[in-house]
């Protein structure tokens, strides 16, 4: 959207209004208005500190301001139609639009206690809106309908019309497993509005809370060079390795993962230093702009923010953040391992050198090197240390300022409000997006659909893990057509996460009902399923007969089985496990063709063909396939420090291996008969825990690459 604002000599001039709104010096350019409106974005991002720091209002208070102000900024930032062009009856028609849904929402958690006090009077038989609380609840409805299809598109907004329908009506239509009874339309807009799993719970907790406080961090550390630093320090690093302009791209956008919360911000902005590089480096722009987007898909994996999965995770498990960051470095480093030896063996098979890729400025490496390095030091040991992630965002934001003064970037007034706008502004689109979901989320709880899914997928799969983790991966697929990771991650984990932590879980039930059950409960229970089973129960089952009784055991009470046989710790565990499949599956739609958004976003900066270079990416970030198997079939999470190294370690071996696979190429060319042997080499280093297997398997990848390397150096 652009408005029209008159010159000193009488003509008119088009900015964009975002650029007047956000950006301090085209603020101070125009009318006393837009300073005004940048100010006020700044103090919004203020409350957002003062809130989760000093404030302390009530949720529904923190959430209902959260969301006003980023209606209204996203009503009035964003077109109605993208091909319309903006007027000044649209502008004031968006800015019109805007207050009215902020208003709703602010009126919404005023009357909430009235609500509950006139339904009681009415001995509760309905929810008691009045004229103004049933247009409120209207309003910010279709309003953050209306403004999540403007900024994502139409997919959102129809799963929310359908979820919404689902319990009003459509749900006593359908067949079978899918039946579910309909509900009034007072109850279903107060579920919407007031549940923890409606527009403003839980996952507008996150966002208001969490998500917020970390863009604004990461908007301060854009400004004041600690950005700049990543990029040099990174050219240092790789400038010695052959082809150092493709792990140039590698550690950066590892690096950039703790700053930007979106994988295609990621590949936008490194990109645009990193894809030239490769290519004067002398690699194909096809194959950088793959290594871009990849490299930046996989920093929404990297510790300790992890783009917003780590604290919606944490939300919906109840598994400290600690815990979720420490379990998710070692699988994050195997990512960009697996990524660095696609880019070793490129470089190799095209005799790239290490030319261009070591040109440092270390001016700016020094500049931000404080900024970068001591304000996430702070952040990574406090949220390891136990404190809430929005007080360790804002004590990590303070240090940054205070440390800035020792460097050439120093964090002023003006830099401050620049990094708070900034911050405000990359939060839009998630602010809103998450406070739709929750209309979705609200729908999928009430109506009881997770546990239909969760049903479908362990009928489905019969059981089998693979066949289950192959239908989530497609699902996932899917949904990230059309949906932004966060909201793909999030609808496939109420969908799916439950489900397949059940599975995980089975096997520790299926190891006990082969070595004997003597827990009287769990034998009654089973004795539901089939009365003849106590005798045979108590002296141990064989694998086969263990393995049907599990596969008959109707859902309701494998549900209610699993926590008599399976510790707490243990089941948060699997719990954690399945969180972080679905998470790490959920990235595949940024490098997935057909629609890979962070991949075409490189393209464009490499002039290469999109969906060529979507394949291109597809097949160097293959990491997110393989490491969620990993997760799935072997104890990567949960296991002690001497058996995650071994994994780790010998993983390494399987993932050259089929990146050799492939590129058809390691350190030189291979042989037909040494892809099956390959194969099954890196079959054998991923197998978990089998010394036999992983040393035989990672000997024979490294022969293979011996004698690759020998087959070069005769040619």
């Amino acid at each position: 959207m652009s408005t029209t604002t008159p010159t000193a000599d009488g003509t008119t001039t088009s900015a964009p209004l975002t650029d007047r709104l956000f950006d301090l010096d085209a603020a101070l350019s125009g009318p006393r208005l837009w300073i005004a409106g940048f100010l006020l974005v700044v103090a919004f991002a203020l409350w957002h500190i003062a809130t989760n720091v000093v404030i302390h209002e009530p949720g529904n208070w923190q959430n209902a301001i959260h969301f006003a102000g980023f209606a209204f900024l996203a009503a009035i930032t964003t077109r109605t139609l993208k091909n319309r062009p903006s007027t000044r009856l649209s502008v004031a028609g968006n800015v019109i639009f805007g207050a009215l849904i902020a208003a709703s929402s602010l009126w919404i958690a005023l009357a909430e206690n009235g609500l509950y006090e006139r339904t009681l009077a009415k001995t509760g038989l309905a929810w008691q809106f009045g004229p103004v609380d049933w247009f409120a609840g209207f309003m910010v409805v279709v309003g953050v309908i209306e403004l999540t299809r403007r900024l994502t598109g139409w997919i959102i907004p129809i799963l929310i019309i359908l979820a919404m329908a689902y319990i009003l009506f459509l749900g006593e239509m359908l067949p079978g497993a899918f039946r579910a009874a309909s509900l009034p339309l007072d109850d279903v807009l107060f579920r919407s509005l007031y549940n923890d799993e409606g527009m403003f719970g839980i996952i507008t907790t996150i966002s208001s809370a969490n998500i917020t406080l970390f863009m604004i961090f990461g908007a301060f550390l854009v400004i004041s060079g600690a950005s700049d630093f990543v990029i040099e320090v990174s050219k240092v690093i790789a400038g010695r390795f052959r082809g150092g302009a493709a792990f140039v791209a590698v550690i950066s956008s590892a690096m950039t993962g703790t700053i930007s919360g979106s994988a295609i911000a990621n590949t936008a902005s490194t990109g645009v230093i990193t894809i030239p590089l490769m290519k004067s480096n002398g690699f194909r722009g096809q194959f950088a702009a793959g290594v871009e987007a990849a490299s930046s898909t996989g920093g929404q994996l990297m510790p300790p923010i992890m783009g917003a999965g780590a604290f919606i995770m944490a939300s919906y498990t109840g598994i400290p953040y600690g815990t979720i960051v420490a379990v998710s470095v070692v699988p994050a480093l195997l990512y960009f391992l697996s990524v660095a030896f696609i880019v070793r063996i490129e470089a190799v098979k095209y005799d790239i050198g290490t030319e261009q890729a070591n040109v440092v400025d270390k001016q700016k490496m020094l500049a931000g090197l404080l900024n970068f390095v001591i304000p996430l030091a702070v952040m990574t040991t406090m949220l390891v240390t136990g404190k809430t992630p929005s007080y360790a965002a804002a004590i990590s934001i303070a240090t940054l300022i205070v440390i800035s003064w020792a460097t050439p970037n120093k964090m002023g007034l003006r830099n401050i409000s620049r990094a708070l706008s900034l911050g405000i502004k990359t939060s839009i689109m998630t602010a809103v997006l998450l406070v739709a979901v929750g209309l979705i989320n609200n729908a999928v709880t009430t109506s009881g659909l997770a546990n239909t899914f969760a049903l479908m997928i362990a009928q489905w799969s019969q059981g089998s893990l693979l066949v289950a983790l192959t239908l989530i991966t497609i699902a996932s697929l899917v949904l990230g057509m059309g949906l932004p990771v966060t909201a793909a991650y999030i609808v496939l984990s109420i969908l799916s996460a439950p489900a397949l932590a059940g599975m995980l879980a089975d096997g520790v039930i299926l190891q006990q009902l082969v070595s004997g059950v003597s827990d009287p409960a769990v034998i009654a229970t089973l004795a539901l399923v089939n009365p003849e089973l106590p005798a045979q129960l108590m002296a141990g089952m064989s694998l086969s007969d263990a393995t049907a009784l599990l596969s008959s055991i109707p859902f309701d009470i494998s549900v209610a089985l699993r926590p008599m046989m399976v510790d707490p710790v243990t089941m948060s565990t699997y719990l954690l496990t399945a969180h972080l499949i679905v998470f790490w599956l959920s990235q595949d739609s940024n490098v997935t063709p057909p629609v890979c958004l962070a991949a075409f976003t490189a393209a464009g900066i490499a002039g290469s063909k999109p969906m060529a270079t979507g394949v291109e990416a597809w097949k160097i970030a293959k990491g997110l396939y393989i490491v969620p198997l990993m997760f799935a079939y072997t104890p990567l999470v949960g296991a002690e420090w001497p058996e995650l190294a071994r994994l780790a370690v010998f993983a390494l071996f399987g993932l050259y291996g089929v990146n050799a696979l492939i590129q058809r190429y390691a350190e030189g060319p291979l042989q037909w008969w040494s892809y099956p042997l390959l194969l099954v080499a890196s079959i054998g280093c991923f197998y978990p825990l089998h010394w036999t297997y992983n040393i035989a398997g990672a000997l024979l990848v490294s022969a293979i690459i011996y004698l690759s390397k020998r087959t070069a150096s005769a040619q």
